[in-house]
């Protein structure tokens, strides 16, 4: 990053929001040794689904203090974490971590907002999680409970949109949501089909910054609040959905094709890809 002007990078290294990855050890020691124009570049390091595993697989991310300090920026990583998505919902233990010298600058100046964090909130979560293990056996539990509703989503999915080429979605292994990725220009008209039928889903361009979404395509499913009964039907009426729209966007594009050349406008020609 040559530009002296960029400061720093966020990051979510496993399971991000809203498309699942997962930062390979590579792309960790590339960052972690990545030239930089400012010379106090962070990596806001972002760990918020650390211990959210979907799948039997328990993945872990490479170290990024020993990443960063390897590649001589031992102050460049400012790790977050919390269990916000473990216990209380933005009521949870917050964490943070970087090196002896960020922390004495983040101490220094939190010590100014203060006086010290919330111990009983601290005493609750050590009482009711006692150690790692405690964790690992709570997130078994949620994953017990959220598995089968991402199974019931990925099946009415596919069951309708496989082969249409109306649609693409991600499979993720861990972490909360499902990206649907649709025809180009669909996913307020997803929306809005939704919303006649009652079903409420996340605003689109929600997956881009400032909400803006250019290709007007994405969707970001979060299946993990209803119970697994509405969750399938509010898969299929997705999927529904999804194809109507599809099908609106199709027969718009040929009816603009069909009409005579000099009938049809240039800004309002329209492209429908998959």
């Amino acid at each position: 990053v040559a530009d002296p002007s960029v400061k720093g990078m966020w990051c979510v290294p496993q399971y991000s929001n809203p498309t699942g990855e997962i930062y390979s050890d590579e792309a960790v020691r590339r960052l972690g040794a990545m030239r930089s124009g400012a010379s106090d570049f962070r990596l806001f390091w972002d760990n918020a689904y650390a211990v959210h595993h979907l799948s039997d697989e328990s993945h872990k991310v490479a170290n990024i203090f020993d990443a960063c300090a390897t590649g001589g920026y031992p102050d460049r990583p400012f790790v977050f974490a919390s269990t916000s998505k473990v216990t209380f919902g933005g009521a949870g233990l917050g964490f943070f971590a970087s090196s002896p010298a960020n922390m004495r600058w983040f101490v220094a100046r939190m010590s100014r907002r203060t006086i010290g964090p919330d111990k009983l909130n601290q005493l609750r979560h050590v009482r009711f999680l006692r150690d790692s293990g405690g964790v690992r056996k709570l997130m078994d539990q949620h994953r017990a409970l959220l598995l089968p509703k991402f199974d019931a989503v990925a099946r009415a999915l596919a069951a309708r949109l496989d082969g249409t080429g109306a649609a693409r979605w991600t499979h993720p292994e861990g972490g909360y949501f499902i990206t649907l990725d649709m025809m180009l220009g669909s996913a307020r008209r997803v929306v809005e089909l939704a919303k006649e039928i009652g079903l409420a889903l996340t605003p689109a361009g929600a997956t881009h910054p400032l909400g803006q979404d250019p290709d007007d395509r994405t969707l970001r499913i979060a299946p993990t609040n209803p119970p697994l009964t509405e969750v399938r039907l509010a898969a299929q009426a997705i999927a529904l959905c999804v194809l109507l729209a599809a099908t609106e966007a199709l027969l718009a594009n040929r009816k603009m094709t069909d009409a005579p050349h000099s009938q049809v406008p240039a800004g309002r020609r329209m492209k429908a890809t998959a």
